[in-house]
């Protein structure tokens, strides 16, 4: 098995990959391959970090009478049910994880700390990030963003539900074209949707390079890590 590029990583998982072919809730199939696929890497000596978005069960406000911060809480506590979901799916391939969350809830998570992170890693945990930043008007994207810079991590691999970043929807625009390679410059002055713009703009001040490829391909995460072409790479 060849060496691993990386040596520590932050995954972002987006919510809506969780749910599989649903639109709602957790796939346990997609638990499973997940898991799978960070024991694997796990065992090339790579420290994993994890931060799970909540779209599977909550995107925003669900009438115009709901205030914004509300409706960001509730996403918040949506990526944790995720987050629980992932940590007992990994802890099933024998892998040892630490659940931290940036919204006191002692009994389901530790609160987040960057120092007892960065510890946890060193002893071959699986870090699970939940609850955002857990301030409101800050995505899960941005989330990725700042705890990769706060643990030293050397990439963020972003798993969706595309295998990579497309000029526009490939399910619904027909002719979009397929980056293999970007720059955050370009990532802003095109628009491209795949991660908000405050994440793009921090990845780019702090020179966090960011690989987007599709949850499902088989050995998709292993390949990431060890620098293999796959998805996109943005630099």
């Amino acid at each position: 098995m060849s060496a691993a590029k990386y040596k520590r990583i932050v995954i972002k998982i987006s919510g809506e990959a969780l749910a599989g072919d649903e639109r709602f809730g957790i796939d346990g199939d997609t638990l499973k391959h997940i898991a799978g696929e960070i024991a694997e890497v796990r065992a090339l000596g790579v420290e994993i970090a994890l931060v799970v978005g909540g779209g599977n069960f909550w995107r925003g406000r669900s009438a115009k009478e709901m205030d914004r911060p509300t409706a960001d809480y509730i996403g918040m506590l949506a990526t944790v049910m995720n987050c629980l979901a992932l940590q007992s799916a990994i802890e099933n391939v024998d892998v040892p994880t630490r659940l931290q969350s940036a919204i006191n809830m002692l009994g389901v998570a530790e609160p987040y700390a960057r120092r007892k992170a960065i510890s946890h890693l060193a002893k071959g945990y699986v870090v699970i990030f939940g609850a955002g930043t857990g301030n409101p008007f800050y995505s899960t994207d941005t989330t990725a963003a700042l705890r990769a810079a706060e643990i030293g991590a050397d990439v963020i691999l972003f798993a969706k539900n595309v295998d990579a970043v497309y000029s526009g929807d490939p399910a619904t625009t027909p002719d979009v074209e397929r980056y293999s390679t970007l720059t955050f410059k370009e990532v802003l002055d095109k628009g491209l949707g795949f991660m908000d713009s405050t994440a793009a703009t921090f990845c780019m001040e702090y020179n966090i390079p960011i690989q987007v490829f599709g949850l499902r391909e088989p050995g998709g995460v292993i390949k990431a890590v060890k620098g293999e072409r796959i998805g996109t790479i943005i630099r």
